[in-house]
């Protein structure tokens, strides 16, 4: 039977059948507490362009308009009007998870050639079905080296992004896991003498991000094969755009790679949703969480795509799972794709090349302005940190009001940095607003 809204004499027609004049009162009467507040402040309905309007007013505030410096983790890259329009498509926008191979060859297919591009950026065996975001994926892999290596301490270094750190120690508020925190060198590289020396026969997995979270673009071949050494696993955290240009982590020997996966054509927006992404060797592939997707053939010789190895799962295992995910960011995992497919592997590596060139050229600029200094002298790929003579956050905040984001002041995070500020150039940025900004900072300082 369809659903017919009640009207207002409907409603006030049941009152008086009820002896009551109000629900308020009926709901007194009733010994019950009402469990929402008053709408007495409520206006009434609007139209839908009158709401499209008021809302049109509300995003003028947005701060999108800012020329946007600020990374950590998260950037204001490029994203072709392809992907949203491909991604949008009912297929796509609307699926639901492919339990069923035979009604879902279109999205299995797409998941499988996500999995291959993620193989290919990372040089790894094996890749899933993606994860919620870089965090996430970062915690499982670490679970996934406890699992395996029967062990409970992790060394992590303390130039790995400070909001992953902070989202593995929320995860493992519960769990029985020992976290040892190597911090950082005093420039912006991951102290990688302190680290090896942090490593021992109780160690599960070491955790670093390439580039680090100052920007600071490391070999890791020497940390990989201490781990292996002490009978442990190497965790990267990656950030794939980089990977267009640089050694990749299969190549230094890693055994988990991870990564927040927002660059690859997806927007900043308010946060998410984001997409995290996860790549092993092949003999750990059945500890990894989620679900992969598999080619194989159906009894008339014809490639299929199918779910394959799911026995990791919640959903599978049940207690005996290695992960309680079993979904995925499939949507996000497409637009990865897509966005990957119409920069093609020159254009990828164009991206990059870019990235690193507007960076030193921004670098060049802002070390012109009298006081501002640079921090470590290592390679860096497209972001940097620089030291300014008063505290960050204030001359980002006074910098937002001349139509900058300037950075992301490390003071946040790391109280001995309040005087540095960290910042990420794309392929985006023009050489025009990148001395705007210098001119800009300079005026104030």
């Amino acid at each position: 039977m369809p659903y017919i809204a009640n009207t207002d004499s409907d409603r006030a027609e049941m009152l008086r059948t009820a002896g009551f004049s109000s629900i308020g009162e009926m709901w007194e009467k009733a010994g019950v507490r009402f469990p929402y507040p008053a709408l007495d402040g409520i206006p009434e309905g609007k139209s839908e362009y009158e709401v499209f309007r008021h809302l049109e007013e509300l995003s003028a505030k947005n701060a999108s308009r800012l020329v946007n410096f600020v990374g950590g983790g998260y950037y204001d890259h490029i994203i072709p009007s392809a992907v949203d329009a491909v991604a949008s498509r009912g297929e796509f926008f609307t699926a639901y998870t492919p339990y069923q191979a035979e009604a879902s060859q279109g999205t299995l297919q797409a998941i499988y050639e996500y999995q291959t591009a993620i193989c290919r950026l990372t040089g790894m065996d094996v890749s899933n079905a993606s994860l919620y975001d870089g965090g996430t994926a970062l915690f499982e892999a670490m679970m996934m080296s406890v699992k395996i290596t029967g062990r409970r301490q992790v060394v992590i270094s303390g130039a790995v992004s400070p909001i992953f750190r902070r989202m593995i120690d929320t995860y493992c508020i519960n769990l029985d896991v020992e976290r040892i925190e190597v911090p950082a060198g005093q420039g912006t590289d991951s102290n990688l003498d302190e680290l090896a020396k942090a490593l021992t026969d109780k160690t599960a997995c070491v955790i670093v991000q390439y580039p680090n979270f100052f920007g600071g673009v490391e070999d890791y071949s020497g940390i990989t094969a201490a781990a292996h050494a002490n009978g442990a696993l190497a965790v990267c955290s990656a950030y794939p755009i980089a990977l267009s240009v640089l050694k990749t982590p299969g190549e230094m020997d890693f055994d988990i790679v991870t990564g927040e996966g927002q660059s690859l054509g997806i927007p900043l927006s308010f946060g998410g949703p984001y997409l995290g992404f996860m790549a092993v060797k092949k003999q750990y592939m059945r500890k990894m969480p989620g679900r992969i997707v598999g080619r194989t053939h159906d009894l008339d010789g014809k490639d299929g795509f199918v779910l394959t190895i799911q026995t990791r799962e919640q959903h599978i295992r049940r207690e005996h799972a290695t992960s309680n995910i079993c979904s995925n960011e499939s949507l996000c995992a497409l637009s990865a794709l897509i966005y990957l497919t119409l920069v093609g592997k020159q254009g990828f590596v164009n991206v990059g090349d870019l990235c690193m060139s507007k960076a030193v050229f921004a670098r060049n600029e802002l070390l012109r302005i009298k006081g501002v200094e640079p921090v470590g002298n290592g390679v860096f790929f497209n972001e940097f940190v620089v030291k300014v003579p008063c505290d960050a956050g204030e001359l980002v905040g006074k910098l937002i009001d001349k139509g900058f984001a300037a950075g992301f002041p490390l003071g946040r995070y790391y109280h001995d940095r309040r005087d540095q500020l960290l910042i990420a150039v794309t392929e985006k940025r023009t050489r025009e607003e990148i001395k705007a900004l210098a001119n800009a900072m300079e005026a104030f300082l």
